[in-house]
């Protein structure tokens, strides 16, 4: 089977990485690719949908696996598909659940799916009164796509007006904020739950939770996300059932029921309060960090499940995890979030450590080869990630890995995973 995976992340070397280790993958094909990529398959520069799938259809390409958000809703889906050509993500209209921040709380308000209390508006004064209704803090997100930067969390009635009319005036994020939802804020604990949908069926993943604050004790602005790890014992059987029940089945059934059946990568960013599951939003793709911890996880081949899931067959399908748990560690850039870094070469020591070459491997992500050199050319480097028995045991090795890493300006938080050992 020869597979082109779309995007150019440390999610998608991830993915690359787990179908290398498939013996029925034979090739793989990354569109664009990083500097790192080739490592495992072949760069293809090409950006255009239409050609892409021209490409595909030139080589005999069986699988397409979409990894951003940005394709999914730019509809490379309908396009593959209306070529009768195989890809793995939803079409441009179930994206809409990531692509509109109003069409997914509508959604859950259609299918009585757990969520904050919320009102959607594009006016300023409607806003405001809704604000002065709640208790800060208070929640002002973006309709659409803000590469992750457009949700507003206000500690106070100021600063939330300030970002609702920041927002609806185009000044905060363009047309993408012309819209907005302001909804309660709810205090619980974060988790990341992922389902493998295949517009009827669906496998859900281990739980994982992500580190979004820049710097140790959760401080600092908030990034793409710092780290991750996987699973978390954060969640128990009764709460995977309750949100299973509540929020990922009422979800692919609503999606079906409306015509546009759910295929790929459904990621619910939940909300746990009081041991009870409220979606926070959903993401039609991997998250990033949490893809480069769930990958190693996997135990059934990555291509036959993507294949199977892109086929609408994955009940045909025994799904299956290795008894583990995985723990990434980002390594970013010196200026990273506030601005781009000069390129920088990265290192990595000869690893000697038998142990440590077995239980731990690098993902990476923004990396360019300049003259045969790998450089650090984007904010989020690379991601060392750790498998262990313990989370410990895989954070151990995760950190071990980062002192093998160098690079002009690398920082990195050092106590990821940190709520999961608090609790052990």
């Amino acid at each position: 089977m020869r597979v082109m995976v779309v995007g150019s992340g440390g999610r998608e070397y991830a993915i690359g990485r787990a179908l290398h280790k498939d013996t029925a993958v034979e090739k793989i094909y990354f569109a664009p690719g990083n500097g790192a990529t080739p490592q495992l398959g072949e760069n293809v520069d090409i950006s255009d949908y239409e050609e892409l799938a021209d490409y595909v259809e030139k080589e005999g390409i069986d699988l397409t696996v979409v990894g951003p958000e940005a394709p999914l809703v730019g509809g490379i889906v309908d396009i593959f598909k209306s070529r009768g050509l195989k890809i793995f993500g939803p079409s441009r209209e179930a994206a809409q659940l990531e692509g509109s921040k109003i069409f997914m709380k509508n959604f859950l308000s259609r299918h009585n799916i757990p969520t904050a209390r919320y009102i959607e508006t594009e006016s300023v004064e409607e806003a405001f009164r809704f604000i002065e209704s709640l208790t800060p803090p208070i929640v002002v997100k973006a309709d659409g796509l803000c590469a992750g930067k457009g949700v507003i969390i206000a500690q106070t009635y100021d600063d939330a007006k300030k970002a609702a009319s920041q927002m609806l005036s185009g000044k905060s994020f363009g047309e993408a904020g012309t819209k907005i939802v302001v909804e309660e804020y709810l205090d619980g604990y974060e988790l990341s739950l992922f389902a493998i949908c295949d517009g009827k069926d669906y496998v859900i993943l281990p739980a994982a939770q992500d580190h979004k604050r820049l710097l140790d004790n959760d401080e600092g602005p908030n990034t793409g996300g710092m780290g991750a790890y996987a699973p978390t014992p954060l969640i128990d059987d009764e709460l995977y059932k309750k949100i299973e029940d509540r929020i990922i089945r009422p979800t692919v059934d609503g999606m079906s029921a409306e015509g546009m059946p759910f295929e790929g990568v459904l990621f619910a960013g939940l909300m746990i309060v009081n041991g009870e599951p409220y979606t926070l939003e959903f993401n039609v793709r991997f998250g990033d960090p949490e893809c480069e911890v769930l990958m190693p996880l996997l135990k059934t081949p990555a291509g036959e499940l993507f294949d199977k899931a892109a086929s609408g067959r994955l009940r045909e399908l025994k799904v299956e995890f290795i008894d583990k748990y995985a723990v990434g560690v980002v390594m970013a850039s010196k200026n990273y979030p506030y601005r781009s870094s000069e390129p920088a070469e990265i290192i990595v020591d000869k690893i000697v450590h038998t142990e440590l070459a077995d239980k731990a491997h690098i993902d990476y992500a923004g990396v360019s080869l300049i003259d045969g050199k790998l450089m650090a050319t984007g904010g989020r480097v690379l991601v060392c990630v750790g498998l262990g028995d313990t989370i410990k045991e895989a954070r151990d090795f995760a950190y071990m890995l980062c002192g093998q890493v160098h690079f002009a300006g690398k920082q990195c938080r050092s106590d990821i995973a940190y709520q999961a050992l608090r609790e052990a």
